[in-house]
C-alpha cells in the first residue's frame, strides 16, 4: 500500500508538470501550492522565498529557477482578475519540498520524488552518461563521479565543523548506518567478506555506486543549504539523508544495498581500459 501511495504522490507532480512549445518543462508555484496540502497560497510563500534563499546560496541565478508571473483567472460571471504565480523549474521544485512544513506526508514524498528527479536529470544532461552502455562502463563513470563528489562533501563536512580524518571518518560512518540499515564500514567489510585493505566503493556495482552517489551529493547540499554547524548535527545530517535513500529504495520495490552483489576490483577495469587504449590500433590493407 505505501508503494502505491508514493506512486500515486509521483504520479501528482508529473501530472500538474507544464511542457512549453519548445519542450521545456515547469510546474506552477500555485498548483504545486495545492498539491503539498497549502490550503492558502499566502502561507506558502514563505517557502517560496526560503527556497530561492536557497538557490541563491547554491551559487544558481535564481532568474533561471523562479520567474514571477501574473495571470488572469475566471471568478465568475465573466469577471476576471488578475493572481500573482510562479514558474518554477524543477530544481526549484525541489529547494521548495526541502523547505516546506516537514509534518505533512505529501512534502515527504515530493522531497523523494524531486530529489531523485533533480539528480537523474543531471546525470542524464551528462553526454557522457548517454554514451554508457555497459555495467562496467556505468561502474567507471560513476566510481569517477564519487570521487569528485566525496571531495566536495569532505569540503562541505569541513566547513560545518568536521576537521580531523577520526572526524571525518566518523561522519562517513553515520552516512553508511543510514544507507545500509545500522551497519557502517567495518560491518560492511564484513557483510560482503571484503579484506582490510579494499575500499567498499571500488567493489560496488553501478546500482549500489548509484545509491551511495545520491547519498553523498544530497548530504553535501543539505550541510550547505541549512548552514550546518558541528560534528554532532553534521554525523546527524549525514545518517538522516542516508537513511531518506534507503526508505526511497525501499517504497520503490529495490533491493536493500547491503544485499547487492559484490563486483570485482574496479581497479582491474581501470587497468584493463588502460591496456585498451594503449593497444597500437592495426591498418586495414
Amino acid at each position: 500500500m505505501k508503494k502505491e501511495i508514493v506512486q500515486q504522490t509521483h504520479s501528482v507532480f508529473e501530472q500538474i508538470k507544464r511542457i512549453d512549445e519548445q519542450g521545456n518543462e515547469s510546474w506552477s508555484a500555485r498548483d504545486i501550492a495545492k498539491t503539498l496540502d497549502y490550503l492558502e497560497f499566502r502561507n506558502f510563500k514563505p517557502v517560496i522565498d526560503k527556497a530561492k534563499e536557497a538557490c541563491t546560496n547554491s551559487g544558481q541565478d535564481i532568474h533561471n529557477h523562479f520567474v514571477q508571473l501574473h495571470e488572469m483567472v475566471q471568478i465568475g460571471s465573466g469577471a476576471t482578475r488578475q493572481i500573482d504565480d510562479v514558474k518554477l523549474s524543477r530544481y526549484a521544485c525541489y529547494l521548495i519540498v526541502q523547505n516546506a512544513d516537514p509534518t505533512k506526508e505529501v512534502v515527504a514524498l515530493g522531497q523523494t520524488y524531486f530529489a531523485i528527479q533533480t539528480r537523474l536529470q543531471e546525470l542524464q544532461q551528462l553526454d557522457v552518461y548517454k554514451q554508457l552502455n555497459t555495467e562496467e562502463e556505468k561502474r567507471l563513470f560513476l566510481r569517477l563521479e564519487m570521487t569528485r563528489h566525496n571531495k566536495k562533501l569532505a569540503n562541505a563536512a569541513k566547513t560545518a565543523g568536521v576537521i580531523t580524518s577520526i572526524d571525518y571518518a566518523i561522519f562517513q560512518n553515520h552516512g553508511y548506518m543510514g544507507l545500509y540499515g545500522g551497519l557502517d564500514a567495518k560491518g560492511l567489510h564484513r557483510k560482503k567478506a571484503l579484506k582490510k585493505n579494499q575500499h567498499i566503493l571500488d567493489h560496488m556495482g553501478s546500482t549500489e555506486l548509484a545509491a551511495n552517489l545520491f547519498r553523498a551529493t544530497q548530504t553535501e547540499e543539505k550541510l550547505n543549504r541549512e548552514n550546518v554547524k558541528g560534528k554532532k548535527e553534521a554525523n546527524k545530517t549525514h545518517f538522516e539523508v542516508g537513511t531518506k535513500v534507503r526508505k526511497t529504495i525501499k517504497e520503490l520495490g529495490g533491493t536493500m544495498p547491503e544485499n547487492l552483489p559484490v563486483a570485482d576490483s574496479i581497479k582491474k577495469l581501470e587497468t584493463r581500459k588502460t591496456v585498451q587504449l594503449k593497444k597500437p590500433i592495426k591498418k586495414k590493407i
